[in-house]
């Protein structure tokens, strides 16, 4: 099932990325363009200079950088770069009932205030006994060998959400948080423990407390247009394996 399309983009070839908001990148023409970035964190393993882009043209003609850095192609497969795609794609899988690992869910919200901690959950739904369900979305996009790994770097807000999810589990309520495993070139999942032990324990309790955890298998189809522009779509087709790498 074809959750979210985007139509009309454009292939390149990456140059480099600079500055955590930005890319530079060589066109099939043979012009270079710099195409905004919204991935501001280490993007370890995503990509590597000369590799295929696809890039989103903006939609307003006025805006600086005509690009949106959307997708890099690596040697095992398609990797996502636009964070926000993870969260829309999540909702639009809960609004059609099809979010793998927790089915039932109607009436979704996203970026609704909860907890102590002032935050924002991501997607917030009620299930079909109409108790709310809090599901946090992390962009999981850290490869080596099989395994994707989440976090790419030290999130202390990471371990503060998983806090709040457990919160509301003790309050009567249910919460998950999806593991977007943005890439099509792994098989299971784990916490980055060496990288961040304290949100990789935080996670292991979460879990135990009865927040669900859903390493989801994102699917990434491309293809191309008679002008030669390409679509690239995003689909849910289940659950990776929560496998520890201990």
């Amino acid at each position: 099932m074809i959750l979210v399309e985007k139509p009309g983009l454009v292939e390149g070839r990456l140059i480099h990325r600079y500055k955590r908001f930005l890319a530079d990148v060589r066109l099939d023409d043979g012009s270079v363009v710099t195409a905004h970035t919204t991935n501001t964190g280490s993007m370890k393993t995503c990509w590597e200079p000369g590799d295929r882009v696809l890039l989103e043209p903006a939609a307003n003609p006025e805006r600086k950088l005509k690009f949106t850095w959307l997708a890099v192609e690596r040697p095992g497969g398609w990797v996502g770069v636009e964070t926000g795609m993870p969260n829309r794609v999540v909702a639009e899988a809960a609004r059609r009932d099809a979010l793998p690992g927790l089915t039932g869910l109607h009436d979704v919200r996203t970026e609704v205030r909860y907890g102590t901690e002032r935050s924002r959950i991501d997607v917030l739904a009620l299930d079909g006994a109409d108790r709310q369900v809090f599901i946090e979305v992390k962009n999981t996009t850290l490869k080596e060998g099989p395994w994707a790994l989440f976090p790419d770097a030290v999130t202390e807000r990471g371990t503060k959400h998983l806090r709040e999810l457990q919160a509301m589990v003790r309050e009567g309520h249910r919460a998950a948080i999806a593991l977007f495993v943005h890439r099509t070139d792994v098989d299971r999942f784990d916490a980055a423990r060496e990288i961040d032990p304290v949100y990789a324990a935080e996670l292991d309790r979460a879990a135990e407390a009865g927040v669900l955890v859903l390493p989801l298998n994102v699917r990434m189809v491309t293809s191309t247009d008679a002008t030669g522009r390409w679509c690239l779509t995003w689909e849910l087709p289940g659950l990776l394996p929560w496998v520890p790498r201990r």
